[in-house]
């Protein structure tokens, strides 16, 4: 028997890169499956992917926008009532608008705290009651390792991740009473759509940087994700794991 059959995940930021990764790691390992984004064509293709790695996963689709709460509760209402019960969260939804502080606007830090910050705040507090009453739960954020270090032009950026590290802590001091446990990953330069636009010789300073040689991939970080969500993590909260190949070393 895998080790999440009749275990339930949510996660959200699911239709490309890490967030991908992340359900596809915990499909395999069994669970069932509730994928969170905007474009329900990205999540057809998260399930897709999920159902790849084990034919039988199932897999809800809940299009939704992260920064809007009331649709992260509905998305979580939807997984409560199409599976009973929601074993795994994961935040994992982000985005970086780049740019020095004197000139970074309102409007985009808004856009960065909502949807980095505010989202997965708006997650921990719409599955907080139902772990609660089954008394066992594990939440995962997926924060950054510019939430650790800061980094130039990416303020916005680097303060939204270092709340959701803040958040984790608390969340992990409020629950653990009820066996709900909360961590953080902070993943470092990873392949993903989000990087792309790196241009090359920042990218060559960070890979110079990096004793293991070279940049992550997705499932560098998704194996770390469904280990916190696994019962072999059962003593594991409020922490943050680094997921960097010796970066910040």
């Amino acid at each position: 028997m895998s080790e999440f059959a009749g275990k339930v995940a949510i996660v959200t930021g699911a239709s490309r890169g890490i967030g991908r990764a992340i359900a596809v790691d915990l499909a395999r390992a069994g669970a069932s499956l509730a994928i969170v984004g905007r474009s329900r064509e990205s999540l057809e293709a998260t399930a897709d992917a999920a159902r790849a790695a084990r034919p039988e996963a199932e897999v809800h689709i809940a299009p939704a926008d992260v920064t809007d709460a009331a649709a992260v509760e509905s998305a979580v209402a939807g997984t409560l009532e199409r599976f009973g019960r929601i074993d795994c969260a994961v935040a994992n939804a982000g985005q970086a608008v780049d740019g020095l502080i004197v000139r970074l606007k309102a409007l985009e830090l808004d856009a960065v705290l909502a949807v980095n910050l505010k989202s997965a705040f708006y997650l921990c507090t719409a599955v907080a009651r139902p772990m609660m009453k089954q008394r066992g739960g594990s939440i995962v954020l997926v924060s950054s390792i510019v939430g650790l270090s800061g980094n130039v032009g990416q303020a916005a950026y680097a303060a939204s991740k270092a709340g959701m590290l803040g958040l984790a802590k608390s969340v992990a001091k409020e629950l653990g009473s009820r066996n709900v446990r909360v961590n953080a990953v902070a993943p470092g330069l990873i392949e993903t759509s989000m990087t792309e636009s790196m241009p090359e010789q920042a990218r060559a300073h960070f890979l110079s940087a990096i004793p293991l040689g070279r940049s992550g991939r997705p499932e560098d970080v998704s194996g770390v994700v469904t280990f916190l969500c696994s019962d072999a993590a059962r003593y594991v909260t409020g922490q943050t794991i680094v997921v960097d190949g010796g970066f910040l070393m």
